[in-house]
């Protein structure tokens, strides 16, 4: 009974009030103030009591509401109040703090000394040289197109990372995209399309497709040559990428409800309005590592040859293989791959897939990299890397792994003012960034956010060539894996070069060289088909 009376003391005291405030309504009118206060939370716990879906509601009414609002506030809470600065959930706030202040041009200097655990196990760093160089120009640039491209793209070396409109608000689209045409770098518009945002930005950009062909897709949903055509001869759009799969979520498409389609998604896709719209899981404009290849050949011939490539998070290492086989028996390749980590991570994926899908981007980076270089391949095709690379030392890393450059999402989130509130798909984003809720992004001043996106490009650019300059080096392309150290454990260091070395060019072709596995997954891979022979992967 008394255990009953705990459970109810908050509801039972909300009762009393109301009958208390009733009463009291003879001697002052003021008493309907908490008369109304006390008879609807009155009313709330007996609504609890009868309602079947929430046990801690029927056992707690009335209190029990505490916990949902500490439930629904614990990201904050724990942001503002308990987490520590380098506690990855998933950036840390020293890794945000970077980006912030990088973007509004403040000092972004620490004083006494690193709060890494230099002699624990994990941690990297770069090698310097006591000659260091002083690098000047930091617009650093790499040529994307191969020997069948007619209109080669100087892409830079950092750039957005494919994030859709309607993923992210239009005044967030506006926002990346002028501040890429300020600074003179690349947005990726996403599988998404290009909206009248990215058209209003004005800035360069790289046109996703994915498995929904969305803006080149026929009323069925296939891919249509004739609408590629006319969407890829915009000038503003410099490369195209096919769209394999992606790091939060590989091997998913996914659906976007008819509610949320509004008249501006809808034109950017080429959807109808009230209609779910379909991501299919897996392309239908090819099937086999062959059709592939010819896909990309078509494609660039429907552009007018500019840059064409794909983007993949790495699964099956053979399927890759196979891919890279079909480049030797058509003689077509890609003018460049772009590896996305499972730790990218814009898009709302289900806890497995985020958790335990898919390939790290080091891994995948280092696998699609050495593939290239075994069959002969990596001089015509150049590769960007895309998974939690918002500063300088993340992009020298990249490079020395085999990278031609590197892309970001979340990076350039934080600089227009993202707090990783990890609301992305309630569309209840506090900061305006990733809703299409009106009111809500109105807080994201397009303007003012243009520049903090070039400023963030900039001051990032500029700490690399200094890295790059500290390494005695001319350029950060020159990075290698002996420029990287790793702790392997408490007492022990080893090189990049030790752990993911550049293996010998052609190797795969001479069947020379069994490290590391990439000869037993090359017999097993076939240019006609991404069906395994047995087996494994």
């Amino acid at each position: 009974m008394i255990s009953s009376l705990m459970r109810y003391s908050t509801f039972i005291l909300c009762a009393v009030l109301t009958v208390v405030s009733a009463l009291l309504l003879i001697w002052s009118w003021w008493f309907a103030i908490p008369l109304a206060i006390f008879g609807a939370l009155t009313a709330i716990g007996v609504q609890d009591m009868m309602q079947v879906h929430h046990a801690i509601l029927r056992n707690y009414p009335v209190l029990g509401h505490m916990r949902y609002l500490f439930e629904m506030i614990r990201p904050e809470i724990r942001q503002y109040l308990l987490e520590d600065d380098d506690a990855e959930v998933p950036f840390s706030r020293e890794d945000r703090n970077i980006v912030y202040q990088r973007a509004k041009n403040v000092e972004d200097k620490r004083p006494f000394g690193t709060k890494e655990k230099v002699y624990g196990a994990g941690y990297q760093w770069l090698t310097h040289s006591i000659r260091p160089k002083k690098i000047t120009n930091h617009d650093f640039r790499v040529h994307v197109g191969g020997p069948d491209c007619k209109q080669p793209y100087d892409l830079s070396l950092y750039n957005i990372s494919a994030m859709s409109f309607g993923a992210l608000s239009a005044n967030a689209i506006l926002a990346l995209n002028k501040g890429a045409k300020i600074q003179g770098f690349a947005h990726d518009t996403g599988e998404g399309g290009i909206s009248r945002y990215h058209r209003e930005g004005g800035g360069d950009l790289i046109y996703e497709i994915g498995t929904g062909y969305f803006g080149c897709r026929s009323a069925e949903g296939r891919f249509d040559p004739e609408k590629f055509r006319q969407v890829a001869a915009d000038p503003q759009v410099k490369m195209i990428e096919i769209k394999m799969s992606q790091g939060a979520k590989p091997g998913q498409g996914g659906i976007l409800p008819a509610a949320k389609i509004t008249a501006e998604i809808a034109e950017a896709r080429g959807v109808p309005m009230g209609v779910d719209c379909h991501s299919p899981d897996a392309h239908s404009a090819f099937e086999t590592p062959i059709e592939m290849m010819e896909f990309i050949a078509r494609l660039r011939d429907l552009s007018g040859g500019k840059p064409i490539g794909f983007k993949l998070c790495l699964g099956h290492r053979r399927e890759f293989m196979c891919i890279v086989k079909a480049m030797l028996k058509t003689g077509v390749t890609p003018d460049f791959i772009v590896v996305d980590g499972k730790e990218g991570g814009t898009g709302a994926a289900p806890l497995e897939f985020a958790n335990h899908m898919g390939m790290p981007l080091v891994e995948g980076l280092t696998f699609v990299h050495n593939a290239l270089r075994g069959a002969g391949l990596r001089e015509k095709v150049k590769i960007g890397a895309s998974a939690k690379l918002i500063h300088a030392f993340d992009i020298a890393k990249a490079l020395a792994l085999g990278a031609d450059w590197a892309n970001s999402a979340r990076g350039f989130m934080f600089s227009i003012g993202c707090i990783q509130a990890q609301a992305c798909h309630t569309n209840h984003c506090p900061t305006g960034v990733a809703t299409q809720d009106p009111a809500r992004q109105r807080a994201l001043v397009v303007v003012d956010k243009a520049e903090r996106v070039a400023n963030f490009h900039r001051n990032t650019m500029k700490a690399l060539g200094d890295m790059a300059g500290a390494a005695g080096l001319s350029h950060p392309s020159d990075f290698l894996p002996w420029h990287l150290l790793m702790r392997e454990n408490d007492r022990d260091m080893v090189t990049g070069e030790d752990v993911y070395p550049y293996m010998p060019v052609g190797f795969l072709l001479r069947e020379d060289d069994e490290r590391f596995g990439y000869m037993k997954r090359w017999r097993r891979a076939s240019a006609d088909s991404f069906e395994p022979f047995d087996e494994g992967v």
